[in-house]
């Protein structure tokens, strides 16, 4: 049997995937990437945070953080020294280029948001997030 229209779960991933693709071009654009944007919006926001807490704050794990941050510190964004508390531990702080950078990709994700809500209504955004939100509930707590 055929489904009267495309499924909401393929039209979601569909959409995702092109947002997601689009956003990475803007960035890239701007100097920087999705994963960079999302780590110095990570470092701004938990200052002196180590890696654990970082990869935590992204939602990335270790290794794949670690790959990021030796980029993003060859390219003299961040800086990482070992926690005097606990030598294993490393922090990781913006450098000034970082904070450069921030502030630019700041101004591609505000411009991206703005292009994303064009001709969209309050009521229709509030709308959209609450049935977002309901489709998360949907998967993750059995609806």
């Amino acid at each position: 049997m055929r489904p009267a229209g495309t499924p909401i779960g393929i039209a979601l991933a569909q959409a995702a995937k092109a947002t997601s693709a689009a956003f990475d071009d803007a960035m890239s654009r701007a100097g920087g990437s999705m994963p960079i944007w999302l780590i110095l919006l990570a470092l701004k926001t938990h200052q002196g945070a180590n890696q654990r807490e970082l990869a935590s704050a992204v939602g990335i794990q270790g290794a794949t953080l670690t790959h990021h941050l030796n980029g993003m510190e060859s390219a003299g964004l961040v800086t990482r020294r070992r926690d005097p508390a606990n030598r294993r531990v490393h922090i990781v702080e913006l450098t000034g280029a970082g904070q450069d950078l921030f502030k630019r990709l700041a101004g591609v994700a505000r411009e991206f948001d703005r292009r994303l809500r064009a001709g969209i209504g309050e009521d229709q955004l509030n709308g959209f997030t609450e049935t977002l939100g309901r489709l998360e509930r949907n998967l993750t707590a059995g609806g």
